[in-house]
């Protein structure tokens, strides 16, 4: 329970703090002042200055804040700043980099996590052992056994599941021809894969070309040196960058339903789970997570930081800053969204939990 709790608190305050660490070392490159920097909302627990900013860890840990001078049109200014360390001051090129810096630093995190972890432990991939073969389907009719290794698709060589897969997939439906390894021996059989309906990862069906085979689930680490898992950290964090994103829009599109959203009960059971099974699946976890945060802080909704960028570019154009009362209204709209939506999150949470417990 400890390790648990230990494990949500660090992961949580982590990414947090790296979100506004973002705004705050932007703010500080362009000059401006910042007064506050806070890991938590409300009540202030423990806190130091140190120049001109208040450092401050604060009671409710669902977020926190980089309190800027001169953030909105009537802040006064704090003792001890100059005007010209007003962020409204600043031209709205400024104020965007300085807004878009903490979801930029949630995807850099991730990076970072995703590099860590493939320097240290190397990248996992399934190995293409066949594990169960379907009744009647093309592979059985073949003579494709369990426990075959899948060496090569038509004669080009495949390191794992997913790269078969793919070469099978791509051929779209035409007979293909397997070499695989049988107690030392290299065996070739030649089948047709069957367009087969089949459910994707948002549960919408497509038709795919399949064999009708099942992977093993046996895997491998493949070593990787620095420079070749920083392009892998690439890849995978925009992997999940485009996942999120594309589900969000099967959200929007009522694809995927809306009880499948989770909030932070959901998201403290997922780190004390993975807690429990090593500090490598946290560290993963944290990196999805971070990229979450990085994406959702980004959609064009007033309050958010994406809202604020729409603001500035908006004022760009415009060649105006968007009226105080336009953005008032807008925020009081996106504060309103922002709370049903966490609602919404939190009863699908306690949902959850009755169902666990009542069986």
């Amino acid at each position: 329970m400890i390790q648990s709790i230990v494990a949500v608190a660090l992961v949580l305050g982590g990414l947090i703090f790296f979100h506004e660490l973002g705004h705050f070392l932007a703010a500080r490159t362009f000059g401006m002042g910042v007064a506050t920097f806070s890991l938590g909302f409300g009540p202030k627990l423990l806190g130091f200055t140190r120049g001109k900013t208040r450092y401050q860890l604060s009671a409710i840990p669902l977020g926190g804040y980089v309190q800027l001078v001169g953030q909105d049109p009537d802040d006064p200014i704090p003792d001890g700043f100059a005007p010209h360390e007003e962020f409204k001051l600043r031209p709205a090129w400024q104020r965007m980099i300085v807004v878009a810096a903490g979801p930029l630093f949630n995807f850099f995190l991730a990076w970072l996590l995703f590099w860590c972890l493939l320097v240290a432990e190397g990248r996992f991939e399934m190995l293409p052992v066949v594990g169960q073969v379907q009744a009647d389907s093309p592979a059985e009719q073949a003579g494709i056994t369990a426990g075959d290794t899948i060496t090569a698709i038509n004669g080009a060589p495949v390191a794992n599941w997913d790269e078969m897969a793919r070469s099978i997939r791509g051929g779209g439906g035409k007979p293909v021809a397997l070499t695989v390894r049988r107690d030392g021996k290299d065996l070739t059989f030649t089948l047709t894969p069957v367009m087969r309906t089949i459910k994707n990862l948002f549960g919408e069906k497509e038709s795919a070309p399949l064999v009708g085979i099942v992977a093993s689930g046996k895997t491998r680490a493949v070593p990787m040196g620095a420079g070749s898992a920083a392009g892998e950290a690439v890849r995978q964090t925009w992997d999940v960058v485009a996942v999120t994103y594309t589900g969000l829009l099967k959200l929007i599109e009522r694809v995927v339903p809306l009880d499948s959203l989770g909030g932070p009960i959901m998201i403290a059971q997922m780190v004390s789970k993975q807690a429990a099974e090593g500090i490598g699946n946290v560290v993963a976890l944290a990196a999805l997570i971070s990229v979450n945060l990085g994406v959702l802080n980004l959609l064009p909704i007033p309050v958010l930081d994406g809202g604020h960028l729409l603001f500035y570019t908006l004022e760009i154009i415009m060649r105006k800053p968007v009226s105080p009362r336009m953005r008032a209204l807008t925020t009081r709209l996106g504060l309103a969204f922002l709370i049903a939506l966490m609602l919404l999150a939190t009863v699908n949470d306690i949902r959850r939990q009755l169902s666990v417990l009542n069986g």
